[in-house]
């Protein structure tokens, strides 16, 4: 059931996965690698009776654009979801879902309160001090990203999505993963990411999300070298309403090591609504 539409934002074309025939809308957000990280439960959240949306923000994945730093911090890419969902018709609330620095845009996105998000789900996100991890870290040196070739990118993102996937995976998969970096306007992309990553953003969020009664939902792969389960703990131990599901053998992308099981835990959770 999986597919890929575009939508123009802004006059920029703009790519999601979707599935299903429609149904409340689930939004799914990416972090420092895009949609593909969703491709695998698609199919799970649609058979639900929900509408997955899993968008690449711009200058990601398959959608045009660049993003600048400016661009691509937490705050600003929180409110360019609002066009996006202008720009494919959606009104009303909205329950969204994010991954790794995407989690923390979720979190951005309810707490701000431009559009009413009565439920969030953060799938080994960044949260407290989290992140940046080293590897996106360094690039925050506007010295060393200024020397980052497209090659450098390339290389930098194998590693890390050879670790992410938490399983052995053949050459084809991780090309797969890789592409859109091949073009360096992407790549000029994530390293503006890279640049934005900053961790006083989800720091910023502590006092309203010990204050907010809003059903929160940790989805964990608990091998993560990257986002690290123990920061998932404290969430569920500090934060009101937040339920924690631990995914068993499972990293950094835990959609890649227990399709079943995210898909389960976020279609539960996102049919109460």
């Amino acid at each position: 059931m999986t597919r890929r539409e575009t939508v123009d934002v802004g006059g920029v074309q703009i790519s999601y996965l979707t599935a299903g025939d429609g149904g409340p809308l689930v939004l799914l957000l990416h972090g420092t690698y895009w949609s593909r990280v969703w491709q695998p439960v698609l199919d799970g959240i649609a058979a639900a009776g929900l509408r997955p949306v899993a968008v690449d923000f711009p200058g990601f994945g398959r959608s045009g654009g660049e993003l600048t730093v400016e661009e691509a911090s937490v705050p600003r890419l929180s409110a360019w979801l609002l066009r996006f969902l202008e720009a494919i018709g959606h009104k009303g609330p909205v329950v969204v879902a994010g991954h790794d620095i995407g989690g923390g845009v979720a979190q951005h996105l309810m707490l701000a309160g431009a559009v009413e998000v009565p439920r969030v789900a953060v799938v080994n996100g960044v949260m407290y001090d989290s992140w940046p991890v080293p590897g996106v870290a360094r690039f925050r040196d506007p010295t060393v990203a200024a020397a980052t070739t497209r090659d450098d990118i390339l290389a930098a993102r194998r590693v890390s999505v050879v670790k992410a996937l938490g399983r052995p995976a053949s050459e084809a998969e991780i090309a797969e993963y890789l592409e859109p970096w091949t073009d360096p306007r992407v790549a000029r992309s994530w390293l503006a990411l890279a640049g934005a990553a900053d961790h006083r953003y989800t720091m910023e969020m502590l006092p309203a999300l010990l204050q907010s009664r809003k059903p929160k939902l940790l989805v964990w792969g608990v091998d993560d070298p990257f986002q690290t389960v123990n920061f998932a703990e404290r969430y569920a131990r500090e934060i009101p309403e937040t339920k924690l599901v631990r995914i068993s053998s499972a990293g950094h992308i835990p959609m890649e090591n227990d399709p079943k099981g995210v898909a389960g835990a976020l279609a539960e959770f996102f049919a109460k609504q």
